[in-house]
């Protein structure tokens, strides 16, 4: 069975069974890529981690000023695995991105896992884009001078977080207004059983409105995209030129106030600022000459923005000091302290507009995913349904809205950043490996773009990278997203193995087995007990606190022993047993 999983589906099968379809209209060039390219990078990530990334938040250091060299590092990491999303998209000019890659070298089972994976980049992520247009859309009510309750403006966690920090203060006049708003809001939330009840609604309802448009259906054209980029860059601008008339140089000291660690932690989570040059390669099928587009998109893209994010991060760290950045609005923050209205009123304007971009793309983006993955048997056949009126995936983006609502209005941003950030990260991982892989397949495949240096050297130093990224972001992080995969693992084990289309040409039953529904049942409860253990203990700690009879430690980790010790025993047994006929 365990050969079975990791059947491939060839480049050319991806290819006929994609020109076996209605295709899509090729009209896309270099430019309009580039700037599809720039309008997904370019978002939330800028306008929102930024602040956390310099000031350091639960779990991880800030860079302080030293931010550009963390953007730095991280424009490094992204462009290896823009090189290999360029090899890929060159060679196969097919709308799935890493899931459609890793079906073709790592097999079905890996295509699965990065599927699964990929919900984390759309949906999770655009948690935290909804999260970030709540914290523009209350600055620019607040500089209108109108107002909401503040409990209805901010999540639990954070509002908790900024009380405990009040609390703990003894000169409360360092604290930045938006911690001191956020506690404020903590102590006059009313309460449902001494519990202060506090949920993001603003979050939460452009979510609810932008599902509804996309269910009713949606026309996105080339002139809008490049409209809603030229906008977000001419927001930035501003920003650049008219705050650096307000540097004070002396905020620029001491440069890395956490030392390497503060800089490294810092490029973990600004990461989130790059994601996007992906989405690029999602457009294949709609790229007039993809062979030659795709790459010089993705590159250029990419090197746009990173230098836009360090002139940010330049004039942004010399505004303020950084200790004040941590809020999710930074660059409206960087004014709001300064008394300033009107510039205020620009940032925070053109943020809701730009965001509001993003959260339409990618909350696009998500239900796509499930669709592939449903059209090659991986999902239920109705996750792939069309509204019969508005020709819409409706049931798979109706789902995708309610995740992200409800996650939006409960969610800590820095937490959904990290765990977008893990997700990502473990994509580009394995579209890196992938590049080496076909390399060693099928070397004689035109690649009308290659890797430079060779099979190895690049898309190893992108794998190797990538990791150490994900090793700087906090343990809750790893806790969450290993909880993720193995809940995925389960589903697969179910259902997808069974009923996806290459394992149906190859025999498989159309039912679980009884040893597989063992596995599917194992990997299920050591998911439930990922995700029932104390997130932000190290694994040492962990047993620690078990041998201490901490509940929910000791009932977490056991759930996890007896599941994966259902799975290991359910694998081997599928693995040893002879293959039906």
């Amino acid at each position: 069975m365990f050969k079975d999983v990791f059947r491939t589906k060839t480049i050319s099968h991806i290819i006929a069974t994609a020109d076996g379809h209605e295709s899509l209209k090729r009209t896309l060039g270099p430019i309009q890529l580039t700037l599809l390219g720039i309008g997904a990078i370019i978002g939330a990530g800028i306008f929102s981690t930024v602040g956390t990334a310099a000031a350091g938040g639960a779990g991880h250091h800030g860079a302080g000023p030293a931010l550009i060299v963390s953007f730095m590092i991280t424009a490094v990491t992204c462009g290896f695995a823009a090189l290999c999303y360029a090899e890929f998209a060159s060679m196969v000019p097919i709308a799935g991105s890493a899931y459609t890659y890793a079906y073709a070298t790592l097999g079905e089972f890996i295509a699965w896992i990065i599927g699964w994976d990929l919900i984390i980049e759309y949906a999770v992520g655009n948690v935290a884009v909804a999260i970030s247009w709540s914290g523009y859309f209350q600055a620019l009510l607040h500089v209108l001078g109108l107002s909401m309750p503040d409990w209805l403006g901010i999540d639990y966690r954070s509002a908790a977080q900024a009380a405990h920090q009040f609390a703990a203060t003894t000169d409360t006049s360092t604290l930045s207004d938006a911690t001191v708003h956020a506690a404020g809001a903590f102590a006059h939330a009313p309460q449902l059983l001494g519990i202060p009840i506090l949920f993001n609604l603003p979050a939460a309802l452009i979510v609810v409105l932008i599902t509804w448009v996309l269910v009713v259906g949606i026309r996105e054209s080339a002139w809008f995209n490049t409209s809603m980029v030229v906008l977000k860059l001419l927001i930035i601008a501003f920003f650049i030129i008219f705050g650096s008339f307000f540097v004070d140089k002396a905020n620029w000291h001491p440069f890395a106030p956490n030392g390497t660690l503060g800089i490294f932690s810092a490029a973990a989570i600004i990461f989130f600022a790059y994601i996007g040059f992906d989405a690029v390669s999602t457009a294949a099928e709609e790229t007039r000459n993809p062979k030659r587009d795709m790459p010089i998109a993705i590159i250029a893209s990419l090197v746009v923005c990173t230098i836009i994010y360090i002139l940010v991060a330049l004039v942004l760290t010399g505004m303020l000091p950084w200790t004040k950045l941590g809020t999710a609005e930074p660059l409206a923050t960087a004014f709001i302290e300064r008394g300033m209205v009107w510039p205020t009123i620009i940032i925070a304007l053109g943020a809701v507009f730009a965001t509001t971009s993003v959260l339409i793309v990618f909350q696009l983006g998500q239900p796509r995913i499930f669709f592939s993955m449903a059209r090659d048997g991986l999902l239920p056949r109705w996750a792939a349904t069309v509204h019969p009126k508005y020709r819409t995936p409706h049931i798979t983006t109706i789902i995708t809205g309610a995740f992200v609502a409800f996650f939006a209005g409960i969610a800590n941003i820095n937490e959904v950043v990290d765990l977008t950030n893990i997700g990502t990260l473990f994509a580009f991982v394995l579209v890196c490996i992938g590049v080496t892989v076909l390399r060693h397949q099928e070397p004689g495949r035109e690649r009308p773009f290659r890797v430079p240096g060779g099979a190895w050297l690049l898309p190893m130093l992108g794998v190797v990278s990538c990791i150490f990224l994900m090793i700087h972001l906090p343990p809750a992080s790893w806790w969450r997203f290993i909880g993720w995969l193995v809940l995925g693992m389960s589903i697969y084990f179910s259902f997808g193995y069974n009923h996806s289309q290459i394992g149906q040409a190859a025999g498989r039953p159309r039912r679980a087995s009884p040893v597989q529904r063992v596995v599917a049942w194992g990997f299920l409860l050591a998911g439930v007990g990922l995700f029932v253990i104390p997130h932000d203990a190290s694994a040492g700690r962990l047993f620690q606190l078990a041998s201490e009879s901490n509940v929910r430690t000791s009932s977490g980790l056991g759930m996890i022993f007896v599941g994966l010790l259902m799975a290991l025993a359910g694998g081997y047994r599928l693995g040893t047993a002879k293959r039906s006929p």
